[in-house]
């Protein structure tokens, strides 16, 4: 739907009345919009890259990483799959608007050093405390460059706990 193209932070998209085809349509186009097209999408003046996945395009699992969210069973066990969440999807052009630096205040960027499949990695959030939405880059080894892993809103139990928590530990320096 063209009208999402000109949507502004902190207005959401409108998905809501339209059918999975759609959706799927608008979205992608606010994604090409901000992502695809933008070769000179930089955060503290480091490229924003895809992160790369085995089998599929870098654009296709960042998309698909800033539209759907991991299923998880009762116990909170990740099945391995994907479902769409709506919550992320209506927030999409809210990124390049974070990363662009656009809004100053009730916005905290710092790194922590995340436990990932028994490995320590640094990832670096933009915390938008008003609107309880985070992004999640990583830095490249080169320090040169990030990957864009993925944003969603604090809308979960424990998310905005797990995240002031993440903050009281933060890094002494944003890498």
């Amino acid at each position: 739907m063209p009208l999402n193209l000109i949507k502004t932070y902190p207005q959401l998209l409108e998905i809501a009345h339209m059918n999975e085809y759609q959706r799927n349509q608008s979205l992608q186009g606010v994604f090409n919009r901000d992502f695809v097209d933008n070769a000179n999408l930089k955060f503290k003046d480091k490229q924003i890259r895809p992160t790369k996945q085995d089998g599929e395009p870098p654009m296709q699992t960042l998309f698909r990483h800033l539209t759907t969210r991991e299923d998880k069973d009762g116990k909170g066990k990740k099945l391995g799959s994907r479902s769409f969440e709506m919550a992320r999807s209506v927030r999409l052009h809210w990124i390049k608007h974070h990363i662009n630096e656009l809004k100053k205040d009730n916005v905290e960027v710092f790194s922590y050093e995340d436990r990932i499949d028994r490995k320590d990695v640094i990832r670096t959030y933009i915390y938008d405390i008003d609107q309880e939405y985070v992004i999640i880059l990583e830095p490249q080894r080169s320090g040169t460059d990030y990957y864009l892993l993925t944003a969603y809103h604090l809308n979960e139990p424990g998310g905005k706990k797990q995240i002031e928590k993440k903050r009281k530990k933060k890094l002494d320096e944003v890498y």
